[in-house]
């Protein structure tokens, strides 16, 4: 059985582990609304660019013709996983999550017969990945030094997917990151992004529009900025769901926290009891013998 002063410092110990958790989880509420209102106000934007998008391609004949990022390579054999992870952690299964649908998916495309390449966004995920496919590691993109991973970062990663697809470095590039939906959840996602599947064409009655100069020329300037899009709405999602499991991990660790600390409470006053009991016995038995 533990001392009185082993347990009043594993008391204490909780106390202040449960204040860490506490600042953190405010901390992590405040920042939340910021990444969320950031994530939720650049969906109109992108859905609005994939409905360009739509109508310009449903103009045009895809061919070997037609801009790369759209044609594709003509093979599917090299598959890049773009793996968009955090850099910090006390964020739940956050991180493992992604990772973990990342594992999934190179699995399937290797039992397939399919060449599986990584490129890591973020430090967190990395080493789970890196023990499991050491060969496969063809690129890690640094954002420790960024507070917030934002536009930049995002056309940075797609200049580089681009510069490596049109290198011939692989075929096909799935993004996988975390999209908001509340603090509760998070959903681990796959996205296609390379070659950029043709979107859906939005129909608008008998309206006809022209475009000057042709769609394929619009279309093969859009394609790389919708590329950015994409890779930017994803690193915002990612951020408002790092933000919204870290709240959570740290509510349930301040919970916990709470829940030890009664335990330890009462086993601490039990002992306590029994000590002072102990010490009136010894002092009557004591009495007693004189």
């Amino acid at each position: 059985m533990a001392s009185l002063k082993e347990l009043k410092g594993r008391i204490n110990s909780v106390k202040s582990t449960q204040k860490i958790t506490k600042a953190k989880q405010m901390v992590a509420a405040a920042k939340l609304r910021k990444a969320q209102a950031a994530a939720e106000s650049a969906r109109p934007y992108a859905a609005r660019l994939a409905e360009v998008m739509g109508s310009l391609a449903s103009k045009i004949t895809v061919s070997e013709n037609s801009p790369k990022l759209l044609a594709g390579t003509g093979s599917d054999k090299v598959h890049l996983l773009v793996v968009a992870n955090s850099d910090k952690g006390l964020c739940g299964a956050f991180n493992s999550n992604i990772v973990k649908a990342a594992r999934v998916k190179a699995r399937e495309l290797e039992a397939q017969g399919k060449t599986v390449l990584f490129y890591l966004v973020g430090r967190k995920g990395r080493a789970a990945l890196r023990r499991e496919f050491p060969k496969q590691i063809a690129h890690m993109f640094d954002t420790t030094d960024v507070r917030d991973p934002g536009f930049n970062e995002a056309e940075r990663i797609a200049d580089e997917l681009v510069a490596m697809y049109e290198a011939g470095k692989f075929d096909v590039a799935h993004l996988f990151y975390s999209k908001f939906r509340s603090a509760l959840l998070q959903e681990p996602t796959d996205q296609q992004i390379i070659p950029v599947p043709a979107p859906k064409a939005v129909v608008s009655g008998d309206a006809v529009t022209e475009y000057e100069p042709e769609e394929e020329e619009i279309l093969a300037a859009l394609l790389p900025r919708y590329l950015r899009t994409q890779i930017f709405g994803a690193l915002l999602e990612n951020a408002a769901s790092e933000q919204g499991a870290s709240m959570t991990a740290m509510d349930n660790a301040t919970r916990n926290a709470g829940d030890l600390i009664h335990k330890l409470t009462i086993q601490y006053n039990r002992s306590r009891q029994a000590a002072i009991t102990t010490e009136l016995i010894e002092i009557i038995a004591g009495a007693e013998a004189l």
